[in-house]
């Protein structure tokens, strides 16, 4: 598994801890649109947006700009790391997320 593959993993084992998040993993196929980040959530009716990257990883210009204009109109958006995985369980938690 890559590097970003294992934070991915990681985001899902969150996300599935609660009963009130839904997600999904948008798949680029040449169709779909650039920038997108890897999750888009519901928490109990919010919005939330994460882009996973590998410890080394970076953002690219379409990225930057698509979490700015999440952010921008009231959503969430967020980078997570391997090293940010315990920060988003709290962003969950604060978001209003209820624990299975």
């Amino acid at each position: 598994m890559t590097p970003e593959g294992k934070v991915k993993a990681a985001v899902k084992k969150v996300l599935n801890s609660y009963s009130n998040v839904w997600y999904f993993m948008p798949v680029l196929t040449g169709y779909g649109v650039a920038g997108i980040p890897d999750f888009i959530c519901s928490v109990g009716g919010k919005f939330l947006a994460i882009e996973c990257k590998a410890e080394d990883g970076r953002l690219t210009a379409m990225q930057v700009k698509t979490i700015d204009d999440i952010n921008r109109i009231g959503g969430r958006a967020y980078v997570i790391g391997p090293d940010e995985v315990t920060d988003l369980k709290a962003l969950v938690n604060m978001m209003g997320g209820v624990k299975k």
